[in-house]
């Protein structure tokens, strides 16, 4: 039986009703109005839009289902990117009906490791610009350009200069790719209002000689700026953007080389709503990835001696937030410390070693200067050992051995991405430890068949378990301040979702596909112990934290663009003479 208007007006009654000014092609141009042959009848003849489409009618299943029949056909990653990215520009809410269909499937390719070969080739896949590029030379000028963004309540923006994306180094102005794709995770995984986020490139230039010389870059074509003029330009950016949206506006950074990234956490992160995913994402994800392991180890963390192949943004992050974590156990810091050991590019950070950081010299212990990381193994005897150096393939075989000789069940965590650039495969993990080792990895690898007919899923220590939750819980509760704790404890909320299931196919972490409910308790925790310590700014403090923070997430659903009509009483619409 053909539905009727009447049938047609309930289901758009069902739907939140958007209002817009816009008529005809602007609203097939707009991606946060288009619904493409979604559109009713009236919806078109309203919008003046009718005619300007097929005479088909589409409910979202479909059109989900048509973009998936396309994305099969495709066998290249990144052409599968492009597609996506494609329909983020035409149809906002189905692409994001379409990530949430099968966030596992589509994460990878959405970011890392795809969009680590999207950067590479950004000059190749531009086609419309996504966020706000602002250059070097606009200083003075950046309050002006953000009013050139068509939104004015923005809640989170996430920054890079570009100098160190992912474990592919300096690309300069390509590096917006990481911006887009991760406020795409903050929509797809934490239901962050995607208009109220803003994707920001920072071009100071690039140090990449073949970028300089590359016809198709598209950003400054001279070295990087550096010193005063550098910090000027980001001093006036976070003046800029809290001006025009708040000092409750959430300002991530991402990928910025090691010498910046600590200097301006540490300069911003208590006088803005800020952080560092590199830095404090990676480290939650991390810790929560140890704390989850210890259901398998059966000892507490502090009961560990830990050694990272790395000794950059990643793996200070993870040092210090292993720190805490084993002074919350009642170990003292000085003898958690001990437990901690750094190697760099010249080897095991140890005192007296020339040109250390500050950051280094609080993990360097006395011993003696070693260099083989093989033989480093061998001497700290680690039970936990971690790669953050983006050097492929570091862990070998004989390193896997002796973990599995020191540990009965040692802990392999190779986090750098993207895939080529981690320490080691699942594969090699399992193979070289008899089965034994507890392995996580930055990038997916796929399902692993032990000799023994058992088949265990690696877990991915992937930051998008941590950074939606974050943001939707410091943009709920309206949080000035983003302090180590709000880290600490998304960590202990990942693990805790960890089941004993899990843990048993070798999961250290939930699937994917509960990731948007992970990213809610996170938030609901965080808000709680926000308004417990009195650093949220959202007052009256809501009644039910959970239904209020639920009713702040960005549905994927379709609007109703039908006029709110209505009569008034026939008296007051007579016509006077």
């Amino acid at each position: 039986m053909q539905a009727g208007k009447g049938d047609e007006k309930r289901r758009d009654a069902d739907r939140p009703l958007q209002l817009t000014m816009k008529r005809g092609y602007d609203v097939l141009r707009d991606p946060h109005l288009n619904k493409g042959m979604a559109f009713t009848l009236e919806e078109r003849q309203q919008l003046n839009i009718h005619g300007l489409l097929p005479p088909c009618f589409l409910g979202q299943d479909a059109q989900v289902y048509t973009i998936l029949q396309n994305f099969e056909r495709l066998t290249c990653d990144l052409d599968r990117y492009m597609l996506l990215m494609s329909l983020q520009d035409r149809n906002e809410k189905l692409f994001y009906k379409v990530l949430a269909s099968d966030i596992e499937k589509f994460m990878p390719i959405v970011y890392t490791p795809t969009v680590g070969l999207a950067c590479q080739q950004y000059g190749l896949a531009f086609r419309r610009p996504r966020g706000l590029f602002i250059s070097i030379h606009d200083r003075g000028h950046i309050a002006t350009m953000l009013k050139s963004w068509p939104e004015s309540v923005i809640k989170a923006i996430v920054v890079t200069d570009g100098e160190r994306i992912l474990g592919l180094g300096d690309l300069g102005c390509y590096g917006m790719g990481i911006p887009v794709g991760k406020l795409a995770l903050y929509t797809a995984c934490g239901g962050v209002k995607p208009y109220q986020c803003l994707p920001v490139m920072l071009d100071v230039g690039t140090d990449n000689e073949t970028l300089l010389k590359d016809p198709l870059y598209i950003g400054l074509r001279h070295k990087r700026i550096r010193g005063q003029a550098y910090d000027d330009l980001l001093d006036e950016f976070m003046e800029a953007v809290t001006e025009r949206y708040g000092m409750n506006c959430l300002i991530q950074f991402e990928d910025f080389a090691n010498a910046n990234a600590f200097r301006l956490l540490n300069k911003y992160r208590n006088k803005y709503c800020t952080f560092n995913d590199d830095i404090q994402g990676t480290a939650s994800v991390a810790v929560a990835g140890l704390l989850a392991a210890l259901r398998i180890t059966k000892n507490k963390l502090s009961d560990h001696t830990v050694l990272f192949q790395g000794a950059g943004e990643a793996a200070l992050g993870i040092a210090n937030l292993i720190l805490m974590a084993m002074e919350k156990e009642g170990l003292s810091k000085d003898a958690a410390i001990k437990r901690i050991w750094l190697v760099d590019s010249k080897g095991l950070v140890v005192k007296g070693r020339a040109s250390l950081t500050h950051e280094k010299q609080r993990f360097a212990h006395e011993h003696r200067e070693m260099k083989n990381l093989e033989d480093i193994v061998k001497d700290i005897k680690p039970s936990v050992l971690i790669g953050v150096a983006a050097i492929g393939g570091a862990f070998t075989p004989q390193i896997l051995k002796d973990m599995a000789a020191l540990n009965k069940h040692p802990i392999i965590f190779a986090l750098s991405n993207p895939t080529s650039k981690a320490e080691c495969t699942a594969e090699q993990c399992y193979k070289y430890t008899e089965g034994r080792g507890i392995f996580a990895s930055g990038s997916p690898f796929d399902p692993v068949t032990l000799p023994s007919g058992k088949t265990l899923y690696p877990g991915q220590g992937n930051n998008s378990y941590v950074f939606p939750g974050v943001a939707l819980g410091v943009i709920s509760c309206g949080m000035r301040h983003i302090d180590e704790n709000v880290f600490l404890t998304t960590a202990e909320v990942i693990a805790q979702q960890v089941t004993e299931e899990n843990l048993q196919e070798g999961r250290l972490y939930p699937p994917l596909v509960t990731i948007q409910d992970v990213s809610l308790k996170i938030a609901v925790r965080l808000a709680e112990e926000a308004y417990r310590n009195n650093t949220a700014s959202t007052y009256p403090q809501p009644k039910d934290l959970e239904a209020f923070i639920r009713s702040q997430v960005y549905s994927t659903d379709y609007n109703s663009f039908v006029a709110d009509s209505y009569a008034w009483p026939e008296e007051a619409m007579k016509v006077k003479l």
